[in-house]
């Protein structure tokens, strides 16, 4: 996944990916339990977000 189909989920700390057995793939905002303006699974991509926080070795 880039960033361009993701936005900022694929670099941001509070995501984790969440794979199906069928092979389909979500990005799951954990921040979503504490803050209830945001989506537990936001539409992609995410553009803008409050809750952004980069990681430090973000995926290639």
């Amino acid at each position: 996944m880039t960033t361009t189909k993701t936005g900022l989920c694929i670099i941001c700390r509070h995501m984790r990916k969440v794979e199906t057995e069928r092979g389909s793939v979500f990005f799951l905002c954990r921040l979503a339990a504490e803050d209830p303006r945001l989506g537990k699974y936001p539409r992609l991509p995410v553009l803008s977000c409050h809750g952004y926080q980069p990681v430090e070795n973000p995926p290639v």
